[in-house]
């Protein structure tokens, strides 16, 4: 995936060496770095959620809540379709 590459190129290690980069330049590094690491956890996580409504499906469980097995809000399922539990069961 390109996007992918994209955020690797921006995780890697920030350099210490201040001669070459200035205090505040490292830590606009640094922020960049953070914000491209919670970004590629972002879309692992959205990944996976992804792949588990896929399972639900296959395995005719889709649109039922994995805790209560009641059914999912339809409303709820259009916003986000890769919810897994119903908002009873949320709180």
């Amino acid at each position: 995936m390109n996007l992918d590459k994209e955020a690797l190129d921006g995780r890697q290690a920030v350099e210490l060496d201040q001669s070459r980069v200035g205090r505040l330049s490292r830590m606009d590094a640094l922020q960049g770095q953070a914000m491209n690491n919670a970004i590629a956890e972002r879309r692992r996580a959205t990944l996976a959620r992804i792949e588990a409504a896929l399972a639900r499906l296959e395995e005719d469980e889709f649109g039922y809540c994995t805790l209560c097995g009641e059914e999912i809000a339809e409303k709820r399922l259009e916003l986000d379709p890769t919810v897994s539990t119903c908002t009873a069961c949320i709180k």
